[in-house]
């Protein structure tokens, strides 16, 4: 064993030189990467950005690298990610993951993972709970008149999806409001937008829609159909990435993406130490931003074209 002063010396001599430790050497070595993986949906949601870079900052606090896998909202492409990452990294970090629990499952018999905004028992996950935040925006529609909404619904595999349907069922029902959910065909943009002209062939006086990038095409849509918002029509997004962005600024459910982020390598870190997966369910709490996109019910509502969508139900 070498003395603590030659360490020292080696250690000086080796920063005058500038060397830099070769990883793969190293892991060739002790069996360790220090890498983690995050693999995120859609890496173009504003959603993702603050998460992904929350979680760089613990692992870099953790002396980890971070490889980052977008699976495009495709499960398959995301199972080829991990399947890939697993050889070079110790552990995942998940979020909205779209592949079925016992492909997780089998993932984490291999490598620790964390989930963020997935609900699969035995496992940790970080989960952001938009309960609060969607029953304070239905009561603050309720309170401003409206009597019949539409949600716009997200990928039907999100767990955050679910989560917000049946928030918006219980908390619809406890003010007598009636909602119906029209599926936009991604989280995107052009979705919210396409979405427009069905949402005004209904009775229908304002959306609460999956997250902000939906709302901001639907703002789009209906200025395109020359409806006003919010004098005609009243919107409210979730996620609350793009809330002050938008004109108007869009009154949104907030998430504490970039919390969610951080929290989610720190239970990595701490599984990688223990060396055991513990059963940890961590939820983050929401609420409601309001802002310029909501409004009273107009006195008299302008008359609307019919038009029939091929993914209208109840919420």
């Amino acid at each position: 064993m070498l003395s603590e002063a030659t360490v020292d010396r080696v250690h000086k001599i080796a920063a005058t030189l500038g060397y830099v430790p070769n990883q793969v050497a190293r892991a060739l070595s002790t069996g360790r990467h220090t890498n983690i993986a995050i693999v995120v949906p859609d890496i173009a949601n504003p959603f993702f950005p603050p998460l992904i870079r929350a979680a760089q900052a613990a692992a870099d606090a953790a002396g980890f690298s971070l490889f980052l896998g977008d699976s495009d909202e495709d499960p398959e492409r995301e199972q080829t990610l991990v399947r890939r990452l697993a050889v070079q990294v110790e552990g995942f970090v998940l979020a909205s993951s779209r592949m079925m629990d016992e492909q997780i499952q089998e993932l984490a018999h291999r490598r620790p993972v964390v989930l963020v905004n997935r609900d699969t028992k035995g496992l940790c996950r970080v989960l952001i709970d938009a309960t609060a935040g969607i029953e304070a925006a239905v009561a603050h529609l309720a309170h401003l008149g409206h009597k019949h909404l539409v949600y716009v619904s997200g990928p039907l595999a999100s767990w955050s999806d679910q989560q917000r349907r049946q928030a918006l069922r219980r908390s619809t029902a406890r003010h007598g409001i009636k909602i119906q959910a029209i599926a936009a065909s991604r989280p995107t943009f052009e979705a919210g937008r396409l979405v427009a002209p069905f949402i005004l062939s209904t009775v229908a006086t304002a959306a609460i829609t999956f997250d902000d990038v939906v709302a901001h095409g639907l703002l789009a849509g209906l200025m395109e159909l020359g409806f006003k918002v919010p004098e005609e029509f009243s919107v409210i997004g979730c996620d609350d990435v793009l809330g002050a962005s938008t004109y108007p600024a869009l009154t949104s459910v907030s998430a504490r993406c970039d919390e969610a982020g951080r929290i989610a390598v720190e239970l990595l870190m701490s599984t990688l130490s223990a060396g055991k997966t513990a059963d940890v369910r961590c939820l983050l709490d929401t609420r409601l931003v309001v802002r310029a996109t909501t409004a009273a019910v107009p006195a008299r509502r302008r008359p609307r074209r019919a038009l029939k969508h091929s993914i209208v139900a109840p919420a």
